[in-house]
C-alpha cells in the first residue's frame, strides 16, 4: 500500500572529494528502504564501478537523445562531462512516500531544488582545502589535467555552501554519516509532514 505522506527527495552535494558518494552508500546500507537516484554520465567507468549501480554510462549521442526527449529532470556539464538526473524515479518516490537520495553537484542541486522546492538540500564540506586536495590526489582516478579541473571547480563550489539548507563537515566519515542521517530522519517529524487524516483521527479535526 502506498504511503499517504509525500515522499522525500534528499539532495546531497559536495565538491569532488568531499565524500558525498561514500555517505550515500553507507546511508543506503543502513536504510534498505531508501533509494538512490542513478544519474547518467558521459564520463568513462572507473574500475570499481558498475553500469546501472553508480551511474548509467552512455556516450554523448545517447545522452543528447535523452535530453531532447525531456528524460532528465536536470542535466549539465561538469568536469568536462555531461551528467543528468532521470525524472521518472523522482516522481515515483514522491508518489509512494519513499526517500530518494541524490548524489549530485551544486549545479544539479540548484536545478532540482527549482523543480522540486520541497527537496532537502545538504552540503558536505571538507575539513580544509588541503584535505580536499589530498583526497582528490589519493583517489588516483583522474589524470593530472582532470584533477586540476576538479580542484579548481571544487574551490568555486565551496563558496556556494550557504545556499543549502544544511551543511555537514566531513572530518570523520562516521560522524558525518550520522549527522546527515539525523537531518533526513528528523524531517519526518515536521508538522507539515503528518497527513491531515492522521491528525483528524488523533485530535478530531484536521488542524488549527
Amino acid at each position: 500500500m502506498a504511503s499517504s505522506a509525500k515522499g522525500k527527495i534528499v539532495i546531497i552535494s559536495s565538491p569532488s572529494g568531499g565524500g558525498k558518494s561514500s555517505i550515500c552508500r553507507m546511508l543506503l546500507q543502513r536504510n534498505p528502504g531508501w533509494r538512490f537516484s542513478i544519474s547518467y554520465t558521459t564520463r568513462s567507468r572507473r574500475p570499481d564501478e558498475q553500469h546501472g549501480r553508480e551511474y548509467y554510462f552512455v556516450d554523448n549521442a545517447e545522452f543528447d537523445r535523452l535530453a531532447r526527449e525531456d528524460y532528465f529532470a536536470e542535466h549539465c556539464k561538469v568536469h568536462l562531462y555531461q551528467y543528468g538526473t532521470p525524472r521518472g524515479p523522482l516522481e515515483a518516490v514522491l508518489a509512494d512516500g519513499g526517500v530518494m537520495l541524490l548524489d549530485i553537484d551544486v549545479q544539479g542541486a540548484e536545478k532540482i531544488k527549482t523543480i522540486y522546492p520541497e527537496a532537502i538540500t545538504i552540503f558536505i564540506l571538507p575539513p580544509s582545502i588541503p584535505a580536499l586536495r589530498s583526497r582528490l590526489s589519493t583517489r588516483g582516478t583522474e589524470t593530472q589535467e582532470q584533477l586540476q579541473v576538479r580542484f579548481e571547480n571544487a574551490k568555486n563550489e565551496l563558496k556556494l555552501w550557504a545556499k543549502f539548507e544544511y551543511a555537514v563537515i566531513n572530518e570523520n566519515l562516521e560522524t558525518a554519516i550520522n549527522e546527515v542521517e539525523s537531518v533526513i530522519v528528523s524531517h519526518h517529524c515536521r508538522t507539515d509532514r503528518i497527513p491531515p487524516e492522521q491528525i483528524k483521527n488523533i485530535i478530531g479535526y484536521e488542524g488549527v
